[in-house]
């Protein structure tokens, strides 16, 4: 965002702000680029006082350190100082230094639409209601139409890969990928037959979440989750939880946060766990109308929240389509696995 809004201004010239009120006013619909302007030279404005207000507030916390004989800490400085801050918070804001003023004209601009909360992500709640898990701001609950800040695993960003090595203690004893499969394809088929989906598509899934099973969320216990899906655990869920920090991708960047997962008893509970999240929760209803087509599947799934990194599908479908998974299970299914 351009920022060259502030250049050449005056903390102290009051006609700063009476023209962004009268730019406001006569700027019109929402939508125009006079109205953009508009809000871009506002949201400066309130980043400036802004990092004033922080440049106040260190200057008062250092005073405990001053020497209050010392002549640097005359009222005649400290006046003089506090005018350097007024002005040095303009110039920051100017410059774009602390990024603001982007994230005030991503949240107001009229065109910031198809957000949901993280809160509602991987939850039973629904995602207009204003009961939503989490802390949602009073904006997102009055139009009832919340900001995209989509939940991502560690295991959402990193391409599953056969590992060979010893699994962890406290993980699932899932050696390789082969043996993942394995575990989970009986389970998978069973389920995946109530919705007529395809269960390596599940399996799929499963193993981008987890990493072929090397990255299965444990508990403070040590023991596994079993949870294949990483859904998280709302207040309406009475069973088992383990916590994780995680990557949540907010706007495209990720950002690590703190969060709780169902747990399970057994894998089996987890793959039946998933297909009862996805059938009672209305949100999923076009993707469990495309579970004939497990690319329109996995496109409906994200498109609904299912997870926020952007190029979640597209991941699932590199693993549905690799020919490890292929070979694996048809392997498997040749056992008489299935």
């Amino acid at each position: 965002m351009e920022t060259n809004h502030l250049d050449k201004q005056n903390f102290f010239d009051l006609g700063n702000l009476d023209s962004l009120r009268k730019e406001a006013l006569t700027s019109g619909d929402a939508s125009t680029d006079a109205s953009k302007a508009a809000l871009k030279k506002a949201a400066a404005q309130f980043e400036a006082i802004f990092t004033q207000m922080l440049l106040k507030g260190m200057r008062k916390a250092n005073e405990a350190f001053e020497d209050k004989d010392s002549p640097f800490n005359s009222s005649g400085v400290k006046f003089f100082e506090e005018m350097h801050d007024q002005q040095l918070s303009t110039e920051l804001s100017s410059n774009g230094s602390l990024g603001l003023a982007d994230l005030i004209v991503q949240q107001l601009s009229p065109e910031s639409k198809n957000f949901m909360p993280g809160s509602v992500l991987r939850t039973t709640n629904d995602i207009f209601s204003d009961t939503q898990v989490g802390s949602a701001l009073p904006h997102e609950q009055k139009n009832k139409q919340p900001d995209l800040i989509v939940k991502s695993t560690k295991a959402d960003i990193a391409e599953p890969k056969v590992d060979t090595s010893e699994a962890k203690a406290d993980s699932p004893t899932f050696k390789n990928a082969e043996e993942f499969v394995s575990s989970v394809w009986e389970h998978a088929k069973t389920a995946a037959q109530k919705i007529g989906l395809n269960p390596a598509v599940m399996v799929a899934q499963a193993a981008l979440e987890t990493g072929w099973g090397k990255h299965i969320i444990n508990k403070s216990d040590g023991g596994s989750s079993n949870n294949l899906f990483n859904i998280k655990s709302d207040k309406s869920w009475e069973g088992d939880k383990a916590s994780k920090i995680t990557l949540e991708f907010e706007q495209g960047t990720p950002v690590k946060k703190q969060a709780s997962f169902r747990a399970y008893d057994s894998i089996k509970d987890s793959v039946n766990d998933f297909v009862d999240f996805l059938t009672q929760n209305p949100r999923y209803k076009e993707a469990l109308q495309n579970t004939a087509k497990p690319n329109d599947f996995l496109d409906s799934l994200q498109k609904a929240g299912y997870a926020t990194d952007p190029n979640y599908a597209s991941k699932i479908k590199k693993v549905l389509n690799s020919s490890q998974l292929k070979d694996i299970a048809a392997n498997v299914i040749r056992q008489g696995v299935e």
